[in-house]
């Protein structure tokens, strides 16, 4: 926030003013911020190159100069000033779940830094850049890039700022895959329809036995008598033969009635030799 000496005489901490300086010591100066009272700038708020010790101030800060400073505190009173510019954020200002802004001033293979006004840069781990997998922090952002981050943890002691950049991105919609319904008026398909549930046997029986009964069973007619075999249909039309034979020749009864005795006799020992099923 910067105000100049004409402007609100409303007087907050880290307020940025354009002073001209009035009068300079060896302790320090005093400079109107425009606020009908001159302010006070010690000489430990004043910058040097190199950091080097100021012998004489007013060589630095010549009376009547125009010089940026910020409001560093106010102390019964008294507004002392800064030539440094403080910091955005102090450390009791850093809470965790905080939306912050900042620049990406260096890229490590474990993440990147990001400034983001406090005392020390903030660190995004890789593993924090995005949602998806992330093979070099390169891949997600560059020096100099403009970045909102959101706040994972604050370390005061060991002076760490722990950030997050996929924290404040959506994460990937999972589409899940369609339910397939069953028709129930559809038999099921699969590996086990040949194994289809069969009923359990009789008490007594094995599975075998039942299904050699039943097959047993499928050779007879609806009245229960066994269908004749072909050598059975034989038989019975060479004996039908000869009878009528028989019956036509009655000088060759004899032969023919031992024909037709040794006839019945296969048919006899034909159906009791008839394997049964």
């Amino acid at each position: 926030m910067e105000q100049s000496v004409s402007e609100s005489n409303e007087v907050k901490v880290k307020t940025h003013y354009t002073g001209k300086v009035l009068k300079t010591s060896l302790a320090g100066a005093l400079v109107d911020i425009g606020t009908g009272t001159p302010a006070y700038l010690h000489v430990s708020q004043v910058p040097t190159q190199d950091s080097a010790a100021i012998k004489r101030l007013e060589e630095i800060l010549p009376i009547g100069q125009e010089v940026e400073v910020w409001v560093k505190r106010i102390r019964e009173g008294r507004v002392e000033l800064t030539m440094i510019k403080p910091l955005e954020m102090d450390w009791k200002d850093l809470k965790p779940e905080m939306v912050v802004k900042g620049k990406v001033v260096k890229l490590e293979k474990f993440g990147a830094f990001i400034e983001i006004g406090a005392e020390r840069p903030g660190l995004v781990h890789i593993s924090e850049m995005a949602h998806g997998y992330v093979k070099t922090p390169g891949d997600v952002v560059k020096e100099g890039d403009e970045v909102e981050a959101q706040i994972l943890d604050v370390n005061r002691k060991k002076k760490q700022i722990k950030l997050s950049l996929k924290a404040l991105i959506e994460p990937p919609v999972v589409e899940e895959a369609p339910v397939q319904l069953i028709d129930r008026d559809r038999p099921e398909r699969g590996k086990n329809d040949d194994n289809r549930r069969r009923k359990p046997a009789p008490k007594g029986k094995r599975r075998g036995e039942e299904k050699s009964e039943g097959s047993y069973l499928d050779l007879h007619d609806e009245s229960g008598e066994p269908e004749p075999t072909a050598m059975e249909i034989l038989l019975r039309a060479a004996m039908e033969k000869a009878k009528d034979k028989k019956d036509s020749s009655p000088s060759k009864g004899k032969e023919k009635k031992k024909v037709s005795h040794d006839a019945e006799d296969i048919f006899s020992r034909t159906l009791e030799q008839k394997p049964k099923n």
